[in-house]
């Protein structure tokens, strides 16, 4: 019999609709504005919860709710969204140094939708707020501070092997290394060469002198360049997941930049100290004072500047050996950094602390900061950097016994100086300095203003089509236009399943899908339409326009989600977020204008007696 689909066929098209429609439920429930109090060595119950409830109060905050979402995490939720900021204060001040207080956006989604792994969607920087920056890796750097690590490390190979130098200087992408004569240079560079295997190394002589340049491979340049921005890349995550931010973006930008999205955190500065922060830690000790000049740097103390200690420039450890750090205080109530090393950090502490015994080791504090100024060049003017690194002493403690891998690092300004100290010990140092390219603030009332004019642009698309496709197709308009609804469900529910993040983009692919989705029903009623002006049965016209139309319609899907795969490919941030809508939109209007339109018109009139088709 003509238009009738098997029995089975009716119940997977319901299971799809129904499990849509579960998937999508959670969107009709909006996030809250929430603040986020996580701690980092202190304890948190809900009687804390409560204190800091009645605080908010005091302060004319209305609180919705307080829970504990984990044993160390809780979460108060807020009825107004421009509170968030005052609430984060109030309680950023009643709580000590062992919290992280953040800015959250909390889920209201009922239990029993989240029992079934159901969620909203995920939405983007400029839908919910937030920070955006850019940074920029500085590769000539990295470059820099590689050389300066392996210099330490040949000058610690030839104290080893008895083999005198006079002086190790970087130069560019180059070291170079004097010797008092040829035999020492000669000496040197066979030691060098079985070590060092990604230098060029070259032997040259002026009058009496003798040196070694030692130029990197433009393979050892870039695969150098590269670790950095990975492990930049790292870092980053790594601070901002001690920042508590839900759902940030940390992505590589082409070679050398990295683009940072914080949804929901509005305090650029308090954001750009710790993302940005190119603070590390060095450990040297205190020269001998018969240590040639070449083998010392002099330094001053960070809190007194004209306090100054002559430091081998070996390099014992630097952070990177850190595996965790802590703030605390000592028994005067000083700020101090209690420091847990890794197993190589703790052999390489052990191994020069146990043989220096009565010497002095110092903490140097490094960061390396960069000045823009405007110059003029070829007739224009343009934004140059200046990079500077500013290394302080922290402590200069004498060695009573040998350390293992664990101490603790004193002499801290304050407890907020500790505090963020830890945090980047914790979350790692950067391979090399970062710039700030570009920086942007979006409010959670822009989000949210965002977030109206997108659901009307829909709603005003959506009213345009299904007005169109009554006056048209009249009675198989309706069946059209409930096969619409039925495929915005099912790609809000695909979006929200897969995680997928909603944009303003992502809104233009929606609407764009809206007009898209009656592309195959449009295709189906014209074939309809001309077997019907050809006098064909009523039931054979709809059993041919279905037939012959299909292929038409997979011809034109496929080519366009061909198109938005190459987007999502080569396309960054909001192209991806449109092709992504795009192609979830193109697979769910297939679906909807081929099986359930046909499966309504089926059930409608399939297999009966009909004179005119109203069409």
């Amino acid at each position: 019999m003509l238009n009738r689909y098997p029995l089975w066929k009716y119940l997977l098209i319901l299971v799809v609709i129904v499990v849509g429609v579960v998937y999508a439920l959670p969107n009709l429930y909006p996030q809250d504005p929430a603040v986020q109090i996580s701690s980092t060595g202190g304890s948190l119950d809900s009687e804390q919860l409560e204190r800091l409830s009645q605080a908010l109060d005091k302060e004319g905050i209305d609180v919705k709710s307080a829970e504990m979402v984990s044993d160390s995490t809780g979460l108060i939720r807020l009825n107004d969204a421009e509170q968030q900021l005052p609430a984060r204060d109030v309680v950023d001040q009643t709580l000590d140094d062992d919290y992280t207080v953040a800015l959250n956006l909390a889920d209201s989604t009922p239990d029993w939708l989240a029992s079934l792994g159901a969620a909203p969607m995920k939405l983007g920087l400029d839908l919910r707020g937030g920070v955006h920056f850019l940074l920029e890796v500085d590769m000539d750097a990295a470059v820099e501070q590689r050389l300066e690590a392996t210099a330490s490390a040949i000058r610690a190979d030839l104290r080893d092997e008895r083999i005198r130098y006079r002086d190790t200087q970087v130069d560019d992408d180059s070291l170079h290394l004097e010797f008092a004569n040829v035999e020492d240079r000669d000496a040197a560079r066979t030691q060098i060469r079985q070590n060092f295997s990604e230098f060029q190394i070259d032997s040259r002589e002026q009058g009496r002198r003798a040196f070694l340049d030692m130029t990197l491979t433009e393979q050892s340049i870039q695969d150098i360049q590269d670790y950095a921005v990975q492990q930049n890349l790292t870092t980053i995550r790594n601070r901002v997941n001690e920042l508590g931010v839900s759902e940030p973006l940390v992505q590589r930008q082409g070679p050398n930049r990295i683009v940072v999205e914080l949804p929901g955190v509005q305090d650029t500065a308090e954001a750009k100290r710790i993302v940005g922060a190119t603070a590390n830690l060095e450990f040297r000790l205190e020269a001998r004072p018969d240590t040639p000049d070449a083998d010392t740097e002099t330094l001053s103390f960070r809190n007194t500047p004209s306090r100054t200690a002559a430091l081998s420039r070996d390099v014992i450890i630097t952070g990177d050996r850190v595996s965790s750090a802590s703030q605390s205080f000592d028994e005067n109530g000083r700020p101090q950094v209690n420091i847990n090393l890794d197993g190589t950090g703790g052999s390489l502490m052990n191994q020069a602390t146990r043989t220096n015994i009565g010497r002095s080791m110092a903490v140097v504090y490094i960061e390396h900061n960069t000045e823009t100024r405007t110059v003029m060049r070829d007739g224009e003017q343009v934004q140059e950097r200046i990079p500077s690194t500013e290394r302080g002493i922290i402590s200069l403690a004498t060695i009573q016994s040998a350390l293992s891998n664990r101490f603790r690092i004193t002499g801290l300004d304050s407890p907020t100086e500790a505090s963020e100290l830890a945090l980047l010990l914790r979350s790692g140092s950067l391979a090399a300095p970062i710039y700030f390219v570009q920086e942007s603030t979006i409010g959670p009332s822009l989000g949210a203003q965002n977030i109206e004019r997108g659901i009307f642009s829909v709603l005003v698309g959506g009213l345009l089509v299904i007005l169109f496709m009554l006056a048209r197709y009249r009675a198989f308009g309706v069946v059209a236009n409930i096969a619409l609804g039925v495929n915005l469900i099912l790609l809000i529910a695909a979006m929200s399943v897969l995680g997928a993040t909603l944009t303003l983009p992502g809104i233009a692919g929606i609407v764009l899908t809206l007009g898209m989705a009656v592309d195959a029903n449009v295709l189906i009623y014209e074939r309809i339409r001309e077997e019907v002006r050809a006098k064909t049965p009523a039931q054979q016209a709809i059993h041919a326009g279905y037939g012959r139309a299909f292929t038409s319609i997979i011809d034109a899907n496929l080519t366009t989600l061909l198109v938005a795969v190459v987007l999502f490919s080569i396309g960054t941030g909001p192209v991806k977020g449109f092709a992504v809508t795009l192609s979830l939109g193109i697979l769910t209007s297939m679906f909807t204008g081929i099986l359930v339109s046909r499966a309504l018109v089926n059930l409608s009139i399939g297999g009966k007696p009909v004179k005119k088709l109203w069409i």
